[in-house]
């Protein structure tokens, strides 16, 4: 059963870092490549470049929760909710607007 997870490629979980610009300030964000992938992803499929994601999520999730203690993290759980929805924009916004009703 583990095989498929132990035997992927190593390229997936080897740490990536970006630096990206968050509420005016240039950030690094370090988290593993099949995430990144990920996020590339989602982004495209809200029309948006990776870096106004990036913004648009951090911004609203200070809005929502007053900070953001580790972003790294949300940026992790954003992509399970992603896949969890089914990986599309229309799937993605039901998830949210599942878990935003919790």
């Amino acid at each position: 059963m583990c095989e498929v997870f132990a035997g992927q490629d190593p390229q997936r979980y080897r740490p990536v870092n970006r630096s990206v610009r968050i509420g005016g300030h240039s950030t690094s964000i370090q988290i593993e490549a099949a995430f990144w992938d990920l996020i590339d992803e989602i982004a495209a499929s809200q029309g948006l470049s990776t870096s106004r994601f990036l913004s648009t999520l951090y911004d609203e999730a200070l809005l929502i929760n007053g900070s953001v203690s580790n972003f790294a993290s949300l940026l992790r759980t954003s992509c399970l909710i992603y896949l969890m929805a089914g990986g599309s924009k229309d799937a993605a916004d039901r998830a949210f607007r599942m878990v935003a009703a919790e």
